[in-house]
């Protein structure tokens, strides 16, 4: 059985190379595996690194993008019986993680599934406990729900051909799959030992922007859910509160205060903007959100 291993990227030379490698050293029981790479325009070192760890190399253009067309292309592209998204900021923990990821798929348990991630010594202390609430210690196999993230997933070819991923949302392209598989009675599912680094080295405008670009498309994915200013402040103290409790039970709330102000402020006030974002986006608006790094010199306005 071929695997492919399909990965966005936009100037990912940081984490790639150590991506890569780590791909290359996973055990290998039934399956082979290729590696994928779908580019929009990178401009440092990724290309020459895909190139390097003998990635077959596919490009997007910027006007074209999309998380959801991206992912499509790349999966066209690909030819294994199972399709493994990663991102080019995340690191495989161990040899054993791809066979672990696509378990439930394989074993025809589930149609798509995804894995645990967890933060590094550079991972903003809020995300850290954001992993924490949303991939923990036990797996789900199947899970209930329709919760899923292509940092580190895996799905069925069949179920890619049949599904699709959404061209048109500006982010959770993953869950909006996941939601039309379930409804279908289809399974997904969360296996917590296939466990990746997620490491994300954002600017606080960047993390803002991120939230704000989910939080529009989840207005697709789950239209009753709005998000008021009572709600957005009521989720801020929580937030805040709960993490300063955390920080001071690891001696580290004085070092982490004003990173978790910061970062539950872009979260939540990121959300709140674009759960009120109704309009349709203009382009210059919808390469903001669509790109995850500021690269043309756009405001993030």
């Amino acid at each position: 059985m071929l695997v492919s291993v399909v990965i966005r990227t936009l100037n990912e030379e940081k984490h790639l190379a150590e991506l890569l490698s780590s791909i290359d050293r996973q055990q290998l029981d039934d399956f082979q595996v290729e590696k994928v790479l779908i580019d929009s325009g990178s401009t440092d070192r990724t290309l020459e690194i895909a190139e390097a760890h003998g990635c077959r190399v596919f490009h997007i253009g910027k006007h074209d993008f999309t998380f959801g067309r991206s992912l499509n292309w790349g999966s066209k592209h690909a030819d294994g019986e199972v399709l493994v998204y990663v991102s080019g900021h995340c690191v495989p923990e161990s040899p054993s993680w791809l066979g672990r990821l696509i378990g439930p798929v394989r074993d025809g348990v589930a149609a798509y599934s995804y894995g645990r991630q967890v933060g590094r010594d550079t991972t903003k202390f809020s995300e850290t406990k954001i992993f924490e609430k949303y991939y923990p210690e036990t797996s789900r196999i199947p899970q209930t729900g329709f919760f899923c993230n292509n940092a580190n997933s895996a799905i069925a070819r069949s179920a890619w051909e049949t599904y699709k991923f959404d061209e048109d949302v500006t982010g959770l392209e993953d869950m909006e799959l996941a939601k039309r598989i379930t409804s279908d009675g289809g399974a997904t599912a969360y296996v917590a030992d296939a466990v990746v680094f997620h490491i994300h080295d954002e600017s606080w405008a960047q993390t803002k922007r991120r939230y704000e670009r989910e939080s529009i498309a989840l207005q697709k994915i789950m239209p009753e859910v709005h998000i008021s200013v009572a709600d957005m402040l009521r989720y801020f103290f929580v937030g805040v509160t709960s993490d300063l409790s955390d920080a001071l039970a690891e001696k580290r709330a004085a070092r982490e205060f004003i990173g978790i102000l910061k970062f539950r402020s872009a979260q939540y006030w990121g959300t709140y903007r674009g759960n009120h974002e109704h309009r349709v986006l203009s382009r210059k608006r919808k390469e903001n959100y669509y790109y995850p790094r500021k690269i043309f010199g756009d405001s993030d306005e």
